[in-house]
């Protein structure tokens, strides 16, 4: 007990203190895309310490070590890859949008949002935490069916992403809404492969076995449920969708009506409007 107790202080401090430079850079540079790099920047290096934190001074084990890799991974996957975005605007136009309804406010309340990100980013580290400490020394075949869940997120998730990137590069592409690849299939593919990631670490921390051999491990299914309500309601979709709304219009709202919002499902047929 005394061990999660102190890994959930660790964590929180650290997030808090990491989400207090991202509002020192956003605040110095005035683009807030730097936020979501360092974000991310900062989940996997809290990951990675918490999964091979030792326990009663014993080296970190195979699963520990599997654990941080997977985390690791992901974390230099998107961070490099919201960083290379970021070089190429002038602002996040989701945060600038918080930043214009704040007016004069907008510093404090920035700071606090982001206090909150941090916060709320609490979940997900801790999942990392408890799924690396599972308490059995040899690695099992749930941890290997983890680390494909894992990896096929971010596969999915680069994919969409590239998909994404090619579309927008094509010249007479100006101006549409991206429909080809995941996209034809889900508004958000890359949002719903991120999440799929997060599954992982309930897969490896709870055992179809011994239910109540690890009763921390249900803890783990606050990481997929956090990330769904984060990007389906909060700060993820809603923004971006009325942001596409307003700069694509009608064509956003044909595209709507023939695509499943998260969870890649066949197109409908879609009505003209």
């Amino acid at each position: 007990m005394i061990l999660y107790l102190e890994a959930l202080a660790a964590i929180a401090l650290s997030l808090s203190i990491l989400m207090a430079s991202a509002w020192m850079v956003q605040q110095r540079t005035g683009n807030s895309g730097w936020v979501d790099t360092i974000w991310t920047f900062s989940v996997g290096l809290v990951g990675t310490g918490s999964a091979l934190w030792p326990v009663e001074g014993t080296a970190p084990n195979a699963r520990q070590w599997l654990v941080a890799a997977l985390v690791a991974i992901w974390s230099l996957r998107l961070g490099v890859h919201i960083a290379i975005r970021s070089l190429g605007i002038t602002d996040d136009p989701r945060y600038a949008a918080f930043a214009r309804e704040w007016g004069v406010d907008s510093p404090r309340k920035m700071f606090l949002f982001l206090q909150n990100q941090g916060f709320g980013s609490i979940p997900l580290v801790f999942s990392i935490f408890v799924a690396a400490h599972f308490p059995h020394p040899l690695l099992r075949s749930q941890d290997y069916l983890a680390a494909l869940v894992l990896l096929a997120g971010i596969a999915g998730e680069a994919l969409a992403d590239a998909q994404l990137k090619n579309f927008r590069a094509h010249p007479g592409n100006q101006g549409l809404v991206c429909d080809v690849g995941l996209w034809r299939w889900s508004r958000h593919p890359n949002y719903f492969f991120e999440w799929l990631g997060w599954l992982a670490y309930p897969v490896i921390a709870i055992s179809p076995d011994y239910p109540l051999f690890y009763p921390w491990g249900w803890a783990t299914l606050l990481a997929p449920a956090f990330m769904y309500w984060i990007l389906v309601y909060v700060t993820g979709i809603p923004p971006l969708e009325e942001q596409m709304l307003r700069s694509r219009g009608e064509r956003y709202r044909d595209y709507q009506s023939r695509t499943s919002v998260f969870f890649p499902l066949p197109p409908r047929k879609g009505t003209a409007t």
